[in-house]
């Protein structure tokens, strides 16, 4: 079943859209890059030629949109739409990740998997359908030559893989799940006993066990399905499976976290937001407020 699940993957790279970018990704040059982990992920080089300058760039813009980093090749900056980097500072000190296996779901570019490799982990493994997403990876990781394993797969398959974890991370995907308990409950399964999931999720400010339901969209957002009270959270986690649910952060997205720059060339937080009031979205909800949960499995 799972090597039948990654041959369907593997199509998606096979699409009119997505195939030129694993041409112009597999004529990278092969050179030499040491990976250094700060705000940025940053690939330096000893030495590039003007060529292999324009062509590094060449295919770094044909990628766009770059939603997580940011990265730096060279002198090459990567301002992606989120700076990343807010959320993984806010993380680190509540991390332990050293000689664990560990999973990221939902991980976009590999932007917060490439973060983790400065904590020693015994394995990372990623997981997200999404093609293009897979093709930054490979653009970043041509240079970086690093052990990830990417799998094109989605939160679904998680039961049906071959392997348990001490981590999951998931972050930024409960909201857009029909089904959010079925989704925890996969999670939980996927665990080895006594193993953690970092959630950071969309949560409403409430005191009751309630959540958002958008009608339409929730900041232009058409997958924004649950907004769970922090309340609600804890009844969903309980019926998952989880022993204990301990909120690490609770913060409002800011625009210096979320914005446009010329590396995505779409709308961004403030186009999401109510131009009348930075608090409400643009449809007239609780604007975005995220909870960092640490969810322990029994």
């Amino acid at each position: 079943m799972l090597k039948t699940l990654r041959l369907e993957a593997q199509k998606k790279l096979l699409a009119k859209n997505i195939a030129p970018l694993l041409e112009k990704i597999n004529a990278l040059p092969h050179l030499e890059a040491k990976l250094e982990l700060g705000d940025s992920v940053r690939l330096e080089f000893d030495s590039l030629t003007q060529e292999q300058r324009s062509q590094i760039l060449e295919c770094a813009i044909a990628l766009k949109p770059w939603r997580k980093g940011p990265f730096e090749l060279k002198e090459l900056k990567i301002e992606s739409e989120w700076n990343s980097s807010i959320k993984w500072n806010l993380l680190t000190p509540h991390l332990e990740l050293e000689g664990k296996e560990i999973a990221d779901i939902g991980c976009n570019n590999g932007y917060y998997m490439f973060q983790m490799l400065s904590h020693s982990p015994k394995s990372i493994t990623g997981f997200d359908p999404y093609a293009l997403f897979k093709c930054q990876f490979d653009f970043i990781n041509h240079f970086a030559k690093t052990s990830i394993l990417y799998e094109m797969l989605g939160i679904e398959h998680l039961e049906q893989y071959d392997k348990k974890f001490d981590v999951i991370f998931c972050m930024g995907v409960l909201y857009h799940r029909t089904d959010p308990i079925s989704t925890l409950k996969s999670l939980a399964k996927a665990l080895k006993s006594g193993g953690e999931v970092i959630l950071d999720t969309l949560i409403l400010e409430s005191k009751e066990d309630i959540a958002l339901c958008p009608k339409g969209s929730y900041a232009k957002m058409s997958n924004a399905y649950f907004i769970p009270s922090l309340s609600a959270l804890e009844g969903w986690c309980e019926r998952a499976g989880f022993e204990s649910v301990t909120l690490l952060e609770k913060k409002q997205t800011q625009k210096d976290e979320q914005r446009k720059t010329s590396w995505i060339d779409t709308m961004s937080l403030e186009d999401f937001l109510s131009p009348c009031n930075p608090n409400l979205t643009i449809e007239g909800y609780q604007a975005p407020i995220r909870g960092y949960f640490k969810l322990k499995r029994k």
